[in-house]
C-alpha cells in the first residue's frame, strides 16, 4: 500500500467479505481504497451514484486500486428505505443507458428468466436443499416463466439492503457495493426492496414515486424475481455467517411465497 500513497498515510482495513477495501487518511485528507474493483466504478461515479472516483492506479503485480472520496455520512435505517429519495435514485439507475452499455462492454449479458430458472433447478438437482419451501418456490417459478416479459432489461444492483445506501452529511444519497451488478428485469431490485422494507399497503404509493403504476403483470414480475433472487442467495451464499443467513433467507422465502399477487 505504501507504493500507492507513501508512508505518511494511515491505512486501515475497511472490513467486508473480500478484505480488499481500506480507509486512508493523511492531514485531514480521507480516501476509500479498493483493490481490483470493476471498471464499472468510473461510470457509476460519473453518474453520481457512488462517491466520486479520485484516481485509479495499477501496481507492478497487476493489481488495480481505486480511490474514492471518503464521505462523512451513515447507512440508511430500514424505515428510511420507503423514502422518495431511494425511489428516485433507483429510478435513475434503472433508467441509465450508460450503465447498461458499460456492463455490456465488460461482457455482461441479460439474465433471462428462463435461464435463471434453469440454473436454479440444476443447482437444486446437483446440490439439493432439503426444504419444502425451496421445492415449492421452484415449482411456482417454473409455472410462471412463460408469463414474464422478455424486454425489461436494465442495470440492477442485486443487493439493495439498507446498509448499501450511504446518506452523506450534505444530504446526497449513494448506492454502494456494486460487485454483484447484472443486466436484468428491474423487478429484481424493486421486488426485494418492497418485500423487505415497505408495508404492502404502501406499495402502490412507493411505485408511483418510482414512476410505475401497479398492475397484475407487474405484481407477478415483482414476486417472481424476488423468489428467484432469494433462491440464488440460498444456492450461492456469500459471507461467513452462512447458517444464520440461510435461516433468514428461508423465512423470507416463506413470507414471499405466501404473499398474494
Amino acid at each position: 500500500m505504501e507504493q500507492l500513497l507513501g508512508k505518511e498515510w494511515a491505512i486501515t482495513p475497511a472490513g467486508g467479505a473480500t478484505g480488499d477495501a481500506y480507509f486512508a487518511e493523511y492531514e485531514g485528507k480521507k480516501l476509500f481504497l479498493k483493490r481490483n474493483s470493476s471498471p464499472f466504478l468510473a461510470v457509476l461515479s460519473a453518474e453520481g451514484i457512488v462517491p466520486k472516483l479520485v484516481w485509479t492506479k495499477r501496481l507492478e503485480n497487476g493489481d488495480v486500486f481505486t480511490a474514492q472520496q471518503w464521505l462523512n455520512g451513515r447507512e440508511l435505517k430500514p424505515h428510511e428505505m420507503k423514502s422518495g429519495q431511494v425511489a428516485a435514485l433507483l429510478k435513475k439507475i434503472h433508467g441509465s443507458k450508460e450503465l447498461v452499455t458499460m456492463l455490456q462492454r465488460l461482457g455482461k449479458t441479460p439474465l433471462h428468466p428462463k435461464a435463471m430458472f434453469a440454473a436454479l433447478a440444476e443447482q437444486q438437482r446437483r446440490h439439493p436443499l432439503g426444504s419444502a419451501a425451496v421445492s415449492e418456490a421452484l415449482g411456482w417459478l417454473e409455472l410462471r416463466v412463460p408469463l414474464l416479459p422478455a424486454d425489461q432489461y436494465v442495470v440492477c444492483h442485486c443487493d439493495i439492503n439498507h446498509n448499501n445506501w450511504l446518506l452523506a452529511d450534505d444530504g446526497t444519497l449513494y448506492l454502494i457495493d456494486w460487485d454483484g451488478a447484472v443486466i436484468a428485469d428491474p423487478a429484481i431490485d424493486i421486488g426485494t426492496l418492497l418485500h423487505l422494507y415497505i408495508p404492502r399497503a404502501e406499495w402502490e404509493a412507493w411505485l408511483r414515486e418510482y414512476g410505475l403504476a401497479w398492475t397484475e403483470e407487474l405484481g407477478l414480475r415483482l414476486k417472481w424475481y424476488t423468489i428467484a433472487h432469494t433462491l440464488y442467495s440460498l444456492f450461492w451464499p456469500k459471507g461467513k455467517d452462512w447458517k444464520k443467513e440461510k435461516e433468514r433467507s428461508l423465512q423470507f422465502l416463506h413470507r414471499v411465497l405466501s404473499d398474494p399477487l
